[in-house]
């Protein structure tokens, strides 16, 4: 028995999400499927990172374990040739039968697309939040300020979160804009169920006037999360990398 480790790229605009459900078709559903089909196990995949309906990643992680005698480097290869044109593969690697995906320190880095034009890019519309009212990135920054370091994100995160502790540290926070794109590329040890988006939102209506840079403080030191709190669209989102423990060094 080995464990295998994968990192995955994935274009989010088809699925239901990672997790498996009921509803729609899923990334991990079609990673069971293509595994099982070259393997022929039941193998059902950990997944360190459960992205939203829409939402894409660049660099998600997950594991599962097998007998096959297919070398765990090859696993890449084998699998592209099974898995839908939008979900890849990126590399495939060979880790100890304890290695947990979620249980690990790292630190999980996602980018927040936007395109502030007078009207949609139809090229940029499955990857891009649309904002049509311009955005004063420097008031933007002034917020995000705000975000970094160790605080409880209770108020920036869905009521539904069935996490034991709301605390997280943001240890980056940077705001580029090039032409019409802004880029917000948040770093931190986890977050909270949409609270990426939230902050994205949060911070959106700081660029357009609505809110004060020093909202964003006021919603931080709140104890829930108010209709002030906005959640961001989920197609401007994506997951780019996961760096653990041992790569953090």
């Amino acid at each position: 028995m080995k464990r295998v480790k994968l990192t995955v790229a994935y274009d989010g605009t088809n699925y239901c999400g990672w997790q498996v459900q009921p509803n729609g078709i899923t990334i991990e559903e079609v990673l069971n499927r293509a595994i099982q089909k070259l393997t022929g196990e039941e193998i059902t995949v950990i997944g360190a990172s459960r992205t939203d309906s829409g939402v894409h990643a660049l660099g998600n992680v997950a594991v599962f374990d097998t007998k096959s005698s297919i070398p765990p480097e090859r696993f890449s290869y084998a699998l592209n040739q099974r898995l839908p044109e939008d979900v890849v593969v990126v590399k495939s690697e060979e880790v100890p039968l304890d290695w947990h995906p979620r249980y690990q320190d790292t630190l999980k880095t996602y980018e927040y697309h936007i395109i502030n034009s007078r009207v949609i890019i139809p090229t940029k519309r499955l990857y891009h939040c649309f904002v049509s009212f311009p955005l004063d990135v420097e008031k933007m920054r002034e917020g995000a300020a705000y975000i970094v370091g160790e605080h409880d994100f209770a108020s920036f995160c869905c009521i539904r979160t069935n996490a034991k502790t709301t605390v997280r540290t943001v240890t980056d926070l940077q705001i580029e804009q090039k032409g019409e794109e802004i880029t917000i590329r948040i770093t931190g040890n986890g977050f909270l169920y949409n609270m990426v988006r939230i902050i994205a939102g949060v911070l959106i209506r700081v660029g357009r006037g609505f809110y004060e840079p020093e909202k964003v403080k006021e919603l931080l030191d709140g104890v829930e999360r108010t209709q002030e709190a906005i959640t961001a669209p989920a197609q401007g989102l994506c997951l780019m990398e996961i760096r653990y423990e041992q790569d953090l060094f």
